[in-house]
């Protein structure tokens, strides 16, 4: 029978009461692209900014709310307080900011081209994402826009209307392009068509663009080796401990993904070529131009 001491121990009245037994929050430095998700709200993005105690989280539609900086947070199921880096480290930061996510050297003017009408098409939404978080900044300042393609099958029509020439060639980046794929066939039929000459089809030969991202970002020594007939993502997800059970879970596991790429060290040389040769071939008319 309990004494009558320990029939307060959990007295609700007790200063204290409502943490007993919780997490605690560990302080965390801010930085650019951290994804972090909202306790209160379940709001999950991307740090993108932040300012007179304001963090600005980006979800991965695109859509930005502002939290106050401290506790609240959650990075990777753990409760984190969001700090503001020291002015010291932002200045460092600031001054070693000499090349872009790509490994190009910042120029002293960074002007933004106008668009030229060469465009590059990237299949798949990740795939888009990613291309545009590392070759962004390049892309917009040599003028190259880049858009998103649905599906494979939409590619001989979508030529058909670019109708691509020189000085309005179109490059296409094709997920998961393997020798005897729909996909290469599709490529194939591109390239032998009228436009071929002014139209470059490449890809990545990864099941899925999640696997060019080196897997030490992620602190595992290899991606999951999920076997054939079972969702990639979902089997990766499961493997990798995180929560799959519908496509929230899965895009919350793309934007951590997503999080730990800081530049294209991050990824795989082979897509890192495949995108580098797509902006060459897309550029080569315009070479030399103000």
């Amino acid at each position: 029978m309990p004494s009558p001491t320990d029939r307060y121990r959990t007295d609700v009245l007790r200063p204290g009461w409502q943490q007993q037994g919780r997490k605690t929050s560990v302080d965390h430095v801010l930085s650019k692209d951290l994804v972090v998700e909202d306790a209160g709200s379940g709001f999950c993005g991307a740090v993108v900014h932040w300012e007179n105690g304001l963090v600005v989280l980006e979800d991965r539609r695109g859509k930005r709310r502002s939290f106050p900086l401290g506790a609240g947070f959650l990075l990777e199921g753990e409760p984190v307080a969001l700090r503001a880096p020291s002015r010291s480290t932002q200045a460092r930061a600031s001054r070693s900011a000499t090349h872009t996510a790509s490994g190009s050297r910042v120029g002293t003017r960074q002007v933004t081209r106008v668009a030229l009408p060469s465009r590059i098409y990237v299949e798949g939404r990740h795939d888009a994402e990613l291309v545009e978080k590392i070759w962004g900044d390049d892309l917009r300042h040599v003028g190259v826009v880049v858009e998103y393609l649905g599906g494979i099958d939409d590619l001989p029509a979508l030529v058909d209307e670019f109708a691509p020439a020189r000085g309005r060639r179109l490059g296409v980046l094709v997920d998961h392009l393997v020798p005897g794929s729909k996909e290469s066939r599709i490529a194939e039929q591109v390239a032998a068509s009228r436009w071929g000459g002014f139209v470059m089809v490449t890809g990545h030969r990864f099941i899925d663009i999640w696997q060019a991202v080196r897997p030490e970002r992620l602190d595992v020594a290899a991606w999951p080796d999920v076997p054939r007939g079972e969702d990639w993502k979902k089997g990766t997800c499961a493997r990798m401990g995180w929560p799959h059970r519908d496509q929230a879970d899965i895009a919350r596991a793309w934007q951590h993904v997503l999080g730990r790429v800081r530049s294209w060290d991050d990824l795989d040389p082979r897509l890192n070529t495949e995108v580098e040769k797509l902006i060459d071939f897309v550029t080569q008319d315009h070479l030399g131009e103000d």
